[in-house]
């Protein structure tokens, strides 16, 4: 049975409003760095996705923050940082950032190619001056460029391994002791 002429024009307007609202969602989720144009610092933001996506129908997105390292003390601002968001784009993503940052790097453990970020699981993490490994993810946003700026890539596998020595030193047997 043939679908119907205004049927099918339906479900086409449906899917064009889906892949908007989708596209415009996509767009604008997850952690951003940015400078915060009052005190010219660092701060982490998120843009309300969902209030963006659902402005985005025939005109530009309204855009708005959903949260701010710098609130709740200043949340009465006037967010001017989102003129910075606009021209910046993608950059400012947190996960371009890293992904940027890691890019052609070695491991600083074993000195293999950290490659291709797998965002769904094995990340590779950051070496901090005291010799600890945390997770990126670890770093709040307001302190990712300056923490980058100082940390050393490890890869996955090092990672794991400095946190099994840290965490269970009972579990660990040093093969590289001298006399050994």
């Amino acid at each position: 049975m043939p679908i119907p002429v205004l049927d099918l024009a339906i479900l086409l307007l449906a899917g064009a409003a889906a892949w908007r609202l989708g596209s415009a969602w996509l767009k604008y989720r997850g952690q951003r760095a940015i400078t915060c144009p009052e005190n010219h610092r660092p701060a982490g933001v998120v843009i309300d996705a969902k209030h963006a996506a659902a402005t985005a129908f025939g005109k530009a997105p309204e855009l708005r923050l959903s949260s701010c390292t710098r609130w709740p003390e200043r949340a009465g601002c006037g967010q001017e940082c989102l003129s910075e968001i606009r021209e910046s784009g993608p950059d400012c993503l947190v996960r371009n950032i890293v992904a940027a940052w890691y890019g052609e790097k070695v491991c600083a453990s074993c000195g293999q190619p950290i490659g291709k970020i797998d965002w769904s699981g094995s990340r590779p993490a950051l070496l901090l001056a005291d010799q600890i490994s945390v997770e990126w993810s670890q770093v709040p946003t307001d302190e990712l460029v300056e923490t980058l700026a100082v940390a050393l890539p490890i890869c996955f596998a090092c990672h794991t391994a400095n946190r099994l020595v840290k965490e269970h030193p009972e579990l660990v047997t040093d093969r590289h002791r001298a006399g050994v």
